[in-house]
């Protein structure tokens, strides 16, 4: 690791990558260069001259691109890796809800959160925000926090406590004091905010806000409320187009679901899409084909670990394949083709990038354009046959690229990993930190209770009480009323 790279303020250029700009236009430049100073994006062009003492990072045969945006994380949750990997949403809400949550300590917490922030950094990934839904006590946020502002990422701490109703927990002085000692304290790199859920609505199990308001969502997505950005729906000068659109508000008075989309759209709402969890864990068909149609801004997530990988490479690969599949489910189900797919790699670039920031209200964030943050990753692997032809690059990013071809990240110009190495993680203390964490966790449970959470019984009857239901729908099969 060159010593070099840890100077702080020092001019960064990276040389001769095919860059995405994902500006509005989505320009594309070949052979180009991107060049920051003083933590942010000064210039993009091909052969830029740069200040004397410029750092250089060759990135010749790669992808430079903007920072990934995680819009959703449980990132407390992160030392369970792949614990749940076979779990059904059921089993996860009985595990930490009901039984074993309690006994995440805060250095759990914190363990959990600094594994999750520098894996973040290791795979492209920015900007991440924490959906801290494991905080029981305001020592497990001051934990939380800690570990996020001692990785040099952004970071929004969203506050929740999955151990008691929201009620109880934001009328709590001391959470009160946490959360606006915090936001006095809070930079540009870390922001603490409320997350509240409530249950509303058929097939809205679970609503998110981001900046501390809850919507409503149709099942299988995570809503999300821009702050600033509270822009309606414009009809169309088209005279057709507006009877169309008066009569799907018609239809949508009579549908529940598209009533809800209607919402979202109308008070300019987004949604995150943690496609890997909604397909696994039962939430829905991940609806990127409706969001489209209702004009609703995405951005994509990965939820949690303790399932699913912690990577937006995922993310925008399983929403890829998910959308398309249901699109040529939908046409083989009236006999019909699809010849042309509508949803394209370029789109869920941009919902990894530019589409994250517009959720949480960062204009400033998610295009490499001159005065933006640089907030700026390399995707070069000289090592990987995967690495070359590059044609395509947008479909290089979406199908081909994985986080071990992420060879540069920056955030706010700050050099965070280079070569493919992270600049300044102690991983060796951070791997003492999390055995310990389950070491913990693994005796308090018992050897049994550990090894039955890890392996599920198949289900050998039909489960007639269900925790967690998605329809108020009650048959004689159901012991009480949802």
């Amino acid at each position: 690791m060159h010593d070099d790279v840890l100077e702080e303020g020092r001019p960064v250029v990276l040389r001769g990558g095919t860059v995405l700009t994902m500006d509005a236009a989505h320009t594309v430049l070949p052979q180009a260069d991107v060049l920051v100073v003083d933590g942010r994006v000064a210039a993009v062009g091909q052969r830029l001259d740069v200040p004397e003492g410029t750092f250089e990072v060759n990135a010749t045969g790669g992808v430079v691109m903007p920072g990934m945006i995680d819009t959703h994380r449980h990132m407390w949750q992160t030392v369970m890796r792949g614990y749940g990997a076979d779990w059904t949403l059921t089993q996860y809400f009985v595990w930490y809800y009901l039984e074993h949550g309690k006994a995440f300590r805060p250095e759990d917490v914190h363990a959990g959160n600094l594994l999750s922030a520098w894996e973040s950094l290791e795979a492209g990934v920015t900007t991440t925000v924490d959906w801290s839904h494991g905080l029981q006590s305001v020592d497990h946020a001051e934990a939380a926090a800690d570990a996020l502002q001692s990785v040099p990422g952004r970071f929004v701490l969203a506050y929740g406590n999955i151990q008691a109703g929201p009620w109880e927990w934001t009328a709590d002085p001391d959470v009160r004091a946490f959360l606006q000692r915090r936001r006095d304290a809070a930079d540009d790199l870390f922001r603490v905010q409320a997350r509240l859920r409530r249950h509303r609505g058929p097939r809205v199990p679970r609503a998110r806000g981001v900046r501390g308001g809850a919507r409503p969502r149709p099942a299988g997505q995570h809503a999300r409320r821009r702050l600033g950005c509270h822009e309606r729906r414009r009809h169309p000068a088209d005279a057709r187009q507006r009877v169309h659109d008066a009569r799907d508000r018609l239809r949508a008075r009579r549908d529940p679901e598209r009533r809800q989309y209607h919402r979202i759209a109308a008070t300019g709402g987004s949604v995150s899409v943690s496609t890997e969890s909604e397909q696994s864990a039962g939430q829905g068909y991940p609806p990127t084909w409706a969001l489209r149609r209702f004009g609703i801004p995405v951005s994509l997530s990965m939820d949690t670990s303790v399932w699913w990988s912690g990577d937006l490479f995922s993310a925008m690969r399983t929403t890829l394949g998910a959308d398309r599949s249901r699109e040529h489910h939908e046409a083989h189900a009236v006999g019909d083709t699809v010849t042309h797919v509508h949803l394209r790699a370029e789109q869920v670039v941009e919902w990894a990038t530019r589409g994250g920031a517009a959720a949480l209200g960062r204009d400033d964030l998610g295009s490499l354009e001159p005065g933006k943050q640089a907030d700026v990753v390399l995707l070069r692997n000289d090592a990987s046959p995967v690495s070359f032809p590059l044609l395509n690059p947008y479909g290089h990013v979406a199908f081909q690229a994985q986080r071990g071809d992420v060879h540069t990240v920056l955030v706010a110009g700050r050099v965070v990993k280079h070569e493919g190495r992270l600049v300044g993680a102690d991983l060796g203390a951070l791997r003492r930190q999390v055995d310990a964490s389950v070491e913990h966790l693994r005796g308090t449970l018992g050897e049994e209770a550990w090894t039955a959470g890890m392996n599920p019984d198949l289900p050998g009857t039909e489960v007639l009480d269900n925790p967690y239901q998605y329809t108020e729908f009650k048959t004689g099969s159901t012991h009480e009323a949802r």
